[in-house]
C-alpha cells in the first residue's frame, strides 16, 4: 500500500491525528490534557475522517486510539456545562450518536486500541467499534451515574455487547472494571500486556487485510442489520446476502483457490 502517509490534519494543535500505512488508517484522539474527551471539535473531526475513509477503497481497517494517558474519558463535561441549553444538548448527543452509527456503517472494520481509561462515551466508543483490544492496565466504566447523569447513550452500545444484568450493574453503579473483566464480559476481544498492545492490534488488522475486501464489507453490513431482525427475517436477509456475495469475483476466486490448493488473488474493489 506504499509508505506511511500522515494526513494534513496532523498539525500542531489538531484534536485528531491520522496516519495511513499499508491499508490501515490510524486515528488518534489528541486531547491528552483532557483525557481525550469528546469535544464538539473532536467529534466533528472524527466524523469528517470516517466519511472520507468510507469512500476510500485503499483503507481496509481503521484503528482508533488515544494519545497520552487515556483512551477516552467520555464527553467534555466542561464544554457541556458552558452551554446549558436543551438545544445544545440535543445537538451534541445527536452528533455523537451519528458518529457512533458511522463507526458501525463504514465498510471497513474498526478496532479500538485501548489503554488507560475508557469511561462513559469512551466506553460507548469501545462497545461501538467492531473489535477491541486493550492493555491489561486499561479500565472501563459508565460513570455518569456518579455525577447525576445516567449514561443513556453509552447504554446502547454496552447493552449490545454484554449480558443485561452485567450491563445494568455497570450503568447503575458507575464502578470500574479491569480489562480482564471486560474481556470476560465481551466488551473487548482481548486483554494483553501493555508492551504487546501495538503488536496484537497490528496482528488483528493484518489478518483482516489478508481477507477479501468485498467479503469483509458485505459481512460487516450484514452482521449489524440482521441483529435487529427477528430470526425468520434474519435468515431471509442472510440467504439473500450470501447469494449476492457468491456472485462476486472474490467468492469464485476464493473457492477456486481452496479447491486448487493455492493462495487466493483478491480483486480488492
Amino acid at each position: 500500500m506504499g509508505a506511511e502517509n500522515t494526513a494534513r490534519l496532523n498539525v500542531d494543535g489538531a484534536v485528531l491525528l491520522r496516519t495511513d500505512r499499508e491499508g490501515i488508517a490510524n486515528l488518534t484522539l489528541n486531547r491528552p490534557d483532557a483525557y481525550n474527551a469528546l469535544s464538539e471539535e473532536l467529534l466533528a473531526a472524527l466524523q469528517t475522517e470516517l466519511d472520507k475513509i468510507s469512500n476510500d477503497s485503499s483503507i481496509r481497517v481503521v484503528v482508533l486510539e488515544g494519545s497520552g494517558a487515556a483512551f477516552c474519558a467520555g464527553h467534555d463535561l466542561k464544554q457541556m456545562r458552558a452551554n446549558p441549553s436543551r438545544e445544545y444538548y440535543d445537538s451534541l448527543f445527536n452528533t455523537c450518536s451519528q458518529f457512533m452509527l458511522t463507526v458501525m456503517r463504514i465498510p471497513q472494520p474498526v478496532i479500538a486500541k485501548v489503554h488507560g481509561i475508557a469511561t462513559a462515551a469512551g466506553c460507548q466508543l469501545v462497545g461501538t467499534c467492531d473489535l477491541a483490544i486493550a492493555s491489561n492496565e486499561a479500565k472501563f466504566a459508565t460513570s455518569g451515574i456518579n455525577y447525576g447523569l445516567f449514561c443513556s447513550t453509552p447504554a446502547v452500545a454496552v447493552s449490545r455487547n454484554i449480558h443485561r444484568k452485567k450491563a445494568a450493574e455497570l450503568l447503575f453503579t458507575g464502578e470500574f472494571i479491569d480489562s480482564k473483566t471486560a474481556e470476560s464480559l465481551g466488551l473487548i476481544n482481548k486483554s494483553v500486556a501493555a508492551e504487546n498492545l501495538d503488536e496484537e492490534v497490528m496482528k488483528m488488522a493484518q489478518s483482516i487485510i489478508r481477507k477479501s475486501a468485498v467479503a469483509v464489507a458485505t459481512g460487516k453490513r450484514m452482521l449489524y442489520r440482521q441483529m435487529e431482525m427477528g430470526v425468520d427475517d434474519a435468515y431471509k436477509f442472510a440467504a439473500e446476502t450470501m447469494a449476492c456475495n457468491m456472485m462476486a469475483f472474490d467468492a469464485g476466486e476464493g473457492i477456486d483457490a481452496f479447491i486448487e490448493k493455492r493462495p487466493a488473488s483478491w480483486k480488492h474493489v
